[in-house]
């Protein structure tokens, strides 16, 4: 028998890993052995993240990317990485060191050298850069700001559902190490774009996200123009940044599956 390739699910901000449920039964139906740990801080349950925000503060990208980098040292294999928003950022920055062997990165945040800012990317971010203070703290949403920043494309009712099951306090660091990324040459939202040896990545963006508007994957893709590893794009017209858990998430989870199975993966 084959041994299944490890797939590893990485959330955004706001969301807490068991948000990926749907989509790690559906790829362990597949044959592929997927596993969606949380970030560094992250607590079991939705319920203890909510009661013990301070868990989750003041990490900032790179203590992610170091925390999912030695989770991926302990697979018997190179994984396949899907991120979504933030996690589609640590996805690509892990698939350019070389540690997976493929990366679908869903409504990813922007990386260093991505310019367009549409306004509604500073709205949907704004209870966060509102207190400078929050670079150390962990920040919640309220049911109307997680509908402008996720549900927008999803019926209000529907929004609400899933702001009640799935978000938890998120990090502001990195926010604010993002926001700076371009004036930074050091910067943590920094990718090795020009990687010639890694792995192929597929970006995806929802035409209605308010959070990572169309325009900035747009702008991702432009950034890999100087390597010929695979880099390909597919875009949901009609989708917001909650595509990844709404009622629509199967049309999405079935788009990554039919590339990975292109990519003979």
């Amino acid at each position: 028998m084959t041994t299944p390739i490890p797939i590893v699910f990485i959330h955004g901000l706001w969301l807490h890993a068991t948000s990926w449920a749907p989509w790690t039964e559906l790829f362990g139906a597949e044959g592929y052995a997927p596993i969606a740990p949380g970030w560094p801080g992250d607590p079991d349950t939705v319920a203890e993240a909510r009661e013990t925000p301070e868990s989750i503060a003041d990490h900032g990208i790179d203590d992610v990317v170091e925390h999912f980098a030695g989770i991926i040292r302990t697979l018997d294999s190179a994984p396949i990485l899907v991120g979504h928003s933030f996690g589609g950022m640590i996805a690509q920055k892990l698939l350019g060191q070389n540690l997976a062997r493929a990366a679908v990165a869903i409504d990813a945040a922007q990386i260093k050298g991505v310019l367009p800012l549409p306004l509604s990317a500073l709205r949907a971010t704004l209870p966060v850069f509102k207190n400078p203070a929050n670079r150390h703290r962990a920040v919640s949403l309220t049911a109307e700001q997680f509908r402008f920043a996720f549900g927008n494309a999803i019926p209000e009712d529907e929004s609400d559902a899933l702001f009640e099951k799935w978000t938890i306090p998120a990090p502001g660091k990195p926010l604010f190490e993002a926001a700076a990324a371009n004036f930074n040459p050091h910067s943590a939202a920094k990718v090795d774009t020009g990687n010639e040896s890694r792995g192929p990545l597929l970006l995806m963006t929802g035409g209605k996200d308010h959070t990572v508007p169309e325009a900035v994957v747009r702008a991702t893709l432009k950034q890999y123009r100087h390597s010929e590893a695979v880099t390909d794009i597919t875009d949901f017209p009609a989708k917001g940044h909650s595509l990844t858990i709404d009622s629509g998430w199967r049309e999405v989870a079935d788009t990554a599956l039919t590339w990975l199975r292109k990519q003979s993966l």
